[in-house]
């Protein structure tokens, strides 16, 4: 077999990947955060309706390290932060691909705005450190990193992105749809934009606001029309997220999916979780909105198909 002219061509991305990996890890590091490491393979994930985890013998691979992360702050850490793999089922496209790098970070007596503002600073860091500077060329836009970012509720988007308003999206079950189809492909086209705000059903981890209860405090961050990242200030109430996980079972149920034992020790730990918030941010997408990539396969070394 002659030379490998695909893999041998994503020689320079591949250089500017590890820049960037280093970045965050510099980035962290100077802000006091300690890295950390937990297992791939655990018992069972986080129910959630959208999310198929992949099986690993009678356990999963994680589709995330959140749980053992959160279990971590529940003990006493403090700023914690892990780069590592992650798996989920039935995920492949330009944008997706089943096993992926994610960048994930805690951040106890933190909320929601805390993260936003850590996302401006850990990109543009990243971005300087690379050599971009403040202003980046993604899918034929001009973006400007220099902050302030913009930040839109979710409520406010379906106002000036969407035709149908957020209450009859939920009513007719087209909330994703609307999303997806309408709405994303509009976000952080000049700036970085924070989407957040959410509906307390699409609350997921996230916490209800105190002052209002329909909505809970998670945002998701888009560049480009791409989202990026999805974070929120913590639930650590155990018998509310119990009733939620039973609820995303049921609603996996619905569509004919499995359902997933929950998360016991987890759940008899997050009493102990100190208010916080935490965040997961796509690696791969990341480097995709820095190298101006069409696909995802250009920024990994292995796809699946080339196993």
């Amino acid at each position: 077999m002659g030379k490998n002219w695909s893999l041998a061509r994503r020689e320079k991305a591949l250089q500017q990947r590890a820049h960037i990996l280093q970045g965050m890890r510099q980035f962290f590091i100077g802000k006091g955060f300690l890295e950390i490491e937990t297992p791939h393979r655990i018992p069972t994930p986080a129910p959630e309706s959208h999310i198929d985890a992949t099986p690993s013998g009678a356990w999963f691979l994680q589709p995330s390290p959140e749980l053992c992360m959160k279990r971590m702050m529940a003990a006493g850490f403090e700023k914690i932060f892990q780069i590592c793999r992650c798996w989920r089922e039935r995920e492949r496209g330009n944008l997706h691909l089943p096993e992926f790098t994610l960048l994930e970070w805690y951040r106890a007596e933190a909320d929601y705005h805390s993260l936003m503002e850590d996302c401006e600073e850990l990109i543009q860091d990243v971005a300087t450190i690379i050599g971009l500077g403040q202003q980046i060329i993604y899918r034929g836009f001009e973006i400007d990193l220099f902050g302030p970012w913009n930040r839109i509720s979710v409520e406010e988007a379906f106002h000036y992105y969407s035709k149908t308003t957020l209450t009859k999206a939920l009513e007719q079950n087209l909330f994703d749809e609307i999303i997806v189809q309408e709405i994303e492909p509009k976000l952080g086209l000049k700036k970085p934009t924070f989407i957040y705000d959410y509906p307390a059903e699409r609350g997921a981890l996230a916490r209800l606001k105190q002052e209002n209860q329909a909505v809970a405090e998670r945002f998701e961050l888009y560049i480009g029309g791409l989202e990026l990242a999805n974070g929120f200030s913590e639930l650590i109430d155990s018998e509310e997220q119990r009733r939620r996980f039973h609820a995303e079972n049921a609603t996996r149920q619905s569509f004919g999916k499995s359902m997933y034992s929950l998360p016991e020790r987890f759940l008899a730990e997050l009493g102990d979780m100190p208010p916080s918030a935490g965040i997961a941010l796509g690696v791969d997408r990341l480097v995709m909105v820095f190298l101006d990539a069409e696909k995802i396969d250009d920024v990994v070394a292995f796809t699946p198909e080339a196993l």
